[in-house]
């Protein structure tokens, strides 16, 4: 059976990561990704990164995969004509550039709706299309900072930490993703198309949890707490025999007096300072300590097969080479071989979330010369050999 989003086209224009990963999740589950690049310049991603191997970027072996290249010039009045003809004849717009930028082109979702009413425009920026901060540029960093988001993480009295990925960026794109997706929805349910606002800020703050209400009713302001979940334990990293860090969760009587008796004491279960979910909560300090002192009697091996084995939440903190070598990774195909034109053979992340019937797969690898579908797209749309030859002399294309 076929993908579910199969027989649609999405035109992406913009670049980096929210806006191309957005893309990227559209490609996975089956929709024809046309990607507009600058022509001779592409999108930066393409270059981006510190890692090298045979000189080239390995991210956008993920990126642009399941993506057509078209090279085209959005500066110029043809470029311009030819971007609208595409989005007549998609289903899906999906952009990233500050707002108004769009528009500026003479690209924005009004003039493209008025010819294709059934569009699906998506917008992914740093704080959204309304608002007194829509026209500040946005990366990741600062959606995470002003959601509130990067306050609530790290340790106290120390500076907000980054997460180590762009947290930011991926939120946006399966923030925009769900809702193009809602939005294809309501087409089928009789709607015409719509524009979906999706930003960085947005996305961020809708994990946010209840931290805004605790404030307005009690006053209380979140405060980052390192690995410790307060009041809610025991659920903290320990570190074990061999210096590895593991996950131990008993947040739950039940779970805590079935963790005591995997710790050789079960008289533990029934103290009166552990008993209750409260009761631990007014102990945290002695229950880190307890079971500190039990982790650091068995390696994180012994540990996992221990805890997880007795029914007990517990689990490795895994760094990229754990993650590799993990089995269970390919068993879930999060790992799978593909090939790409410049690296070969690679083992990329797989297509998430898994569908019984209509998955989605990796169908095409990342295009690494820009514009290389741009005749075939353009063909596609009416355009000759001869026309595509003069917009070429013409630096449109």
């Amino acid at each position: 059976m076929a993908e579910p989003l199969a027989g649609l086209r999405a035109i992406e224009f913009g670049q980096l990561l929210a806006g191309p990963f957005t893309g990227t999740l559209l490609g996975d589950f089956g929709a024809d990704v046309i990607k507009v690049e600058a022509p001779g310049v592409g999108d930066a991603m393409r270059d981006w990164g510190r890692l090298r191997h045979n000189d080239r970027s390995l991210w956008w072996s993920i990126l642009a995969r399941n993506k057509r290249s078209v090279g085209l010039n959005l500066r110029e009045p043809e470029g311009q004509r030819i971007a609208a003809e595409l989005a007549a004849s998609a289903d899906i717009v999906l952009e990233n550039f500050r707002p108004g930028t769009m528009e500026k082109w003479g690209l924005g979702p009004e003039g493209l709706h008025a010819r294709n009413p059934g569009l699906i425009y998506a917008r992914v920026s740093g704080y959204g299309q309304t608002g007194r901060y829509r026209d500040r540029p946005g990366f990741a960093s600062a959606g995470e900072a002003i959601s509130g988001l990067r306050h609530i993480n790290g340790y106290p009295d120390q500076a907000p930490p980054r997460s180590g990925i762009s947290l930011g960026d991926t939120l946006a794109a399966q923030s925009a993703f769900q809702g193009i997706l809602l939005a294809l929805i309501a087409r089928q349910n009789g709607a015409e198309g719509q524009v979906v606002d999706a930003s960085i800020v947005d996305a961020c703050f809708a994990m946010s949890e209840s931290s805004t209400l605790e404030y307005e009713k009690t006053g209380f302001v979140r405060q980052p707490t390192g690995p410790r979940l307060p009041r809610i334990a025991p659920s903290n990293v320990y570190c074990s025999k061999d210096g590895k860090w593991v996950v131990i969760a008993a947040n739950h009587d039940t779970l805590w007096r079935r963790l005591a008796k995997l710790m050789g004491q079960p008289e533990l279960g029934e103290d009166e300072r552990f008993a209750t979910h409260h009761a631990r909560g007014e102990h945290e300090d002695l229950l880190d300590e307890i079971i500190g002192a039990f982790a650091k009697e068995h390696t994180a091996d012994e540990l996992d097969e221990i805890i997880n084995g007795g029914g007990v939440v517990c689990a490795p903190v895994y760094t990229a080479e754990d993650v590799f070598k993990d089995p269970y990774f390919r068993e879930r195909e999060l790992l799978v071989e593909t090939q790409d034109e410049v690296h070969g053979s690679v083992t990329v992340p797989g297509v998430v979330p898994k569908l019984s019937r209509t998955p989605g797969s990796i169908r095409q690898a990342a295009r690494w010369t820009v514009g290389a579908d741009t005749d075939a797209v353009l063909e596609e749309l009416g355009v000759t050999a001869e026309q595509r030859k003069q917009l070429a002399d013409d630096g449109v294309i």
